[in-house]
This record gives C-alpha cells, sequence and structure tokens, in this order.
C-alpha cells in the first residue's frame, strides 16, 4: 500500500523572520526527503501585519501569501503538494494556533483575524469549515487554551531549539479526546523531516487534508528524534 508523507508545520524565510530557508529550497529539500506535501504555515500575527508598508488589507495579505506562492510555484515542478496554512498569534497571548483549509479569498474577507479572541476564531473556523489546533502547547511561556475551542493539539513539535514537552502535549489530547498531529516546525535545515504525519491517502488539497485530519485518518506520527543544536 502506497503511503504518504505530509509535513503540517514549516515556515519560509520569504515571510517568518525566524525561518533561514527560501520557499523554493524548503519544498526541493522535502521532496529529496520523501515527503508527498507540506503546510506552508507561516507567521501570522499583528507585528508581522504592521511592519509591512503596504497600507491595504489586499496588499498585506498578498506579501504574506509571498512564500506559500513560491513553494507552490516549485512544488507543481517537484510534483510536491503545497497546501496553505496559518500559525496565528492572537494579539495579547503567546500562545500559537496552527489552522487548516484556510484559502486566500478567506483572509481577503477577514482583515486582522490575529485581533480576535479564541472563541470568536473557533466560530469563524467552524463555520468555513476549517480546523483549529493549538501548537506546541507546553512551552514554558505557552497556555493551555480551553479544550472546547480547539479541534486538536500539535502532540509532537520537532523544533529542537524550544522545549515543547511533547509527552505532556499528546497526554493533554488525550485527556480531553483531542485530533492530533505531529509537524517539523520547520525554519532551519536541520528541522527537515523531524515530524509530520504518513496518510493513507493523498491530501492534494486543503479541503482533502482537512477531510482526513477530520476523519482521525492518520497512519503514524512522525516523532523523529531531536537532534542536538
Amino acid at each position: 500500500m502506497k503511503l504518504y508523507k505530509y509535513d503540517l508545520h514549516v515556515h519560509t524565510s520569504s515571510v517568518s523572520p525566524c525561518a533561514h530557508v527560501a520557499a523554493e529550497e524548503v519544498v526541493k529539500l522535502y521532496q529529496q526527503a520523501g515527503y508527498q506535501g507540506v503546510v506552508i504555515t507561516d507567521h501570522f500575527c499583528e507585528q508581522f501585519f504592521e511592519s509591512l508598508p503596504a497600507s491595504s488589507w489586499r496588499d498585506k495579505v498578498r506579501q504574506y501569501l509571498a512564500g506559500y506562492l513560491a513553494a507552490r510555484e516549485a512544488g507543481e515542478k517537484l510534483g510536491v503538494d503545497v497546501l496553505l496554512g496559518i500559525e496565528i498569534r492572537l494579539a495579547g497571548s503567546a500562545n500559537e494556533y496552527l489552522v487548516y483549509g484556510v484559502t486566500e479569498e478567506f483572509l481577503l474577507a477577514h482583515p486582522q483575524l490575529y485581533n480576535l479572541q479564541l472563541a470568536e476564531l473557533y466560530q469563524l473556523t467552524k463555520a468555513n469549515g476549517m480546523l483549529l489546533y493549538q501548537a506546541h502547547p507546553f512551552r514554558p511561556y505557552i497556555e493551555r487554551a480551553d479544550p472546547k475551542l480547539l479541534d486538536g493539539v500539535e502532540v509532537f513539535n520537532g523544533n529542537p531549539r524550544h522545549q515543547s514537552q511533547n509527552h505532556l502535549a499528546l497526554a493533554f489530547a488525550d485527556t480531553h479526546g483531542l485530533l492530533k498531529i505531529s509537524g517539523s516546525d520547520f525554519h532551519q535545515v536541520v528541522d527537515l523531516g523531524i515530524g509530520g504525519v504518513v496518510l493513507r491517502d493523498r491530501a492534494a488539497s486543503s479541503q482533502d487534508l482537512v477531510e482526513i485530519l477530520a476523519a482521525d485518518q492518520i497512519e503514524q506520527l512522525i516523532t523523529n528524534p531531536l537532534p542536538e543544536v
């Protein structure tokens, strides 16, 4: 049976200032590592958007999507599925959330999502067929969200430069019956392929991915050992 590997938490240097690999190179690296696809989840936060010189929200969204669009173009050439997600940090909190199923049209229609409260964001994602996961919920500076306002939890975060305490995230998800995902939280080459998911079916679109995740049809969570850095 053919299986498909996807990394659900990937950043590009085009948009995320803490990332160090260009979008095109990210896709090439994942193709070489045997992944069928990646979800580009660049940081979506007030600080980024307020730093942009563009005056209109439309122009700001287009700048935010620069990494995803470059990665998607590279993916079309290399046979890699490149999907759009966001890692959103809400204003006034250090918590971050991974959202799957977002589209450019949705981002344009809902300016400044980062100013919402979590309950409002959760309701909006439900109304638009999206999934909301808390990213790395047990890092020291993070507060656990109300499980009733989550679809799931990133139970394995592969970023080796943070103390994500993944075992606690897994226990939290089990306790509250939440969906589970794994992601490399790719920022640097050393992060390549540490996390992700193995699927029985190809997720050629964001809608495919949402349907697979919502049905909890993950064959395996990829949880490779974190390198020493």
